[in-house]
């Protein structure tokens, strides 16, 4: 029998082929007169919430956080000089929107560390991720078996320092077939290599 998580996951699934439009639009709408950061009392999707680590107790919050879409605009200096090719349109940013989103969360609440997110919702400026943040201080998580990790001097800014999911996807840890790819193709450069250096070595030797 389908529990209340995978209920929940199809009903995701079908707001994200447009079955439930209007109800996802209406909740968009909501979502762009509140705050960047604004704290939930549960998770909208409870079953992505827990593969990340979350658990309904003191220690745990959830925080649906915006970002931006797209690049941004860097003024051009007027005084003394003309940057020719100075980028003025189209600036991207260097991580993705999730490792913002969860930044921006983590900002808001200093005092917690950033397990992970997860997405929910995005229109034609934002989008949106809920943050799941953990403190690393509360007794009910220094005695969870399984949790007690982000306690760890180690772990300290996190998300900051891209050690999060998404963090090292936008650090390109997680792409596994661009790897690969990079990997041979330095094979085969190596491969070509050995060869042009073995066909000039049998020049200089023949008579």
């Amino acid at each position: 029998m389908p529990s209340l998580a995978q209920y929940r996951a199809e009903t995701f699934k079908r707001e994200l082929r447009g079955d439930l439009s209007p109800y996802q639009r209406s909740k968009l709408v909501d979502w762009r007169n509140e705050e960047n950061v604004v704290k939930l009392e549960r998770p909208t999707r409870i079953d992505r919430a827990r593969e990340l680590g979350y658990k309904a107790k003191s220690g745990f919050i959830v925080a649906r956080s915006a970002a931006k879409k797209g690049g941004f605009f860097v003024p051009r200096p007027r005084a003394a000089r003309r940057p020719k090719n100075m980028g003025i349109r189209l600036i991207r940013y260097n991580l993705n929107a999730q490792t913002l989103a969860e930044r921006k969360a983590a900002e808001k609440f200093p005092g917690l560390e950033v397990l992970g997110s997860y997405y929910v919702g995005e229109d034609g400026k934002h989008k949106w991720f809920e943050v799941v943040l953990v403190d690393p201080h509360n007794p009910s998580v220094l005695s969870d078996k399984e949790r007690k990790w982000i306690a760890n001097p180690s772990q300290k800014g996190r998300v900051f320092r891209g050690l999060t999911a998404a963090g090292k996807r936008s650090r390109g840890l997680r792409n596994k077939a661009s790897k690969d790819g990079f990997r041979v193709r330095v094979f085969k450069h190596r491969k070509a290599t050995s060869k042009r250096r073995r066909a000039n070595a049998d020049l200089t030797r023949s008579p």
